[in-house]
């Protein structure tokens, strides 16, 4: 179950919250971009990241000189939100229209990893959570680089999930008005893969369909 406080309570619509800590997992790690809020001396500004999971912790990297990463860097709070957006619930009243989605809040402060065995132990993992086996055929991170990139953790301790699956709520003095009612589904769908123009014709194309199940294109 997910971890409780003033900060994660859901106030409007609050039987949309859920509490496992699976469905947070599922969320982030399909999602893998966050919005993450910081406000330095231009204001407040909300900036997507990639973001990967590995247990119960969440995983960003740049570069040593992006305004981003130094804010967080210095160890202020911070909230970090993902969203999927899974379709359009089409109502008999145009006030009724709603969305199905499933969202993730999460809050609290970065800390920096230092080591660069762990960097790259970490990044692997995000390559290897996008596309299953491909370190063991690409040329891995070297020191000059892991030592130029930042990584930063914040662990899912304070966290809260919402998700908006219900159908059609139309009131009784709308069900004969003459419209179709449903949902209209959205679905993320996963290659195929596209190679590179100058890629050399003898290197076959790699199956990644098991990292997506059933988002992977079929034809």
């Amino acid at each position: 179950m997910l971890s409780t406080s003033q900060r994660t309570q859901i106030k409007k619509s609050a039987r949309k919250a859920n509490f496992e800590q699976k469905n947070l997992h599922q969320i982030i790690d399909e999602s893998l971009i966050a919005h993450i809020a910081i406000e330095d001396s231009t204001g407040p500004i909300v900036i997507p990241m990639l973001a990967w999971r590995v247990e119960n912790n969440v995983y960003i990297h740049g570069a040593k000189n992006s305004r981003l990463i130094r804010q967080l860097k210095q160890a202020k709070q911070t909230c970090l939100t993902f969203t999927l957006f899974d379709g359009w619930v089409l109502a008999r009243s145009a006030f009724h229209h709603s969305a199905h989605y499933r969202s993730a809040v999460v809050l609290g402060q970065f800390s920096a990893i230092e080591d660069n065995q762990e960097k790259d132990r970490l990044l692997n993992l995000f390559i290897e959570q996008i596309a299953p086996n491909r370190c063991s055929d690409v040329r891995l991170s070297n020191q000059k680089e892991l030592t130029a990139t930042d990584l930063l953790v914040i662990p899912l301790t304070e966290a809260s999930v919402k998700i908006s699956n219900s159908g059609v709520n139309d009131d009784n003095a709308d069900l004969d008005v003459q419209a179709w009612a449903g949902v209209l589904p959205y679905r993320t769908v996963v290659g195929p893969l596209e190679p590179s123009e100058d890629l050399h014709s003898s290197i076959p194309t790699p199956d990644y369909s098991k990292a997506y199940d059933n988002r992977w294109f079929e034809q």
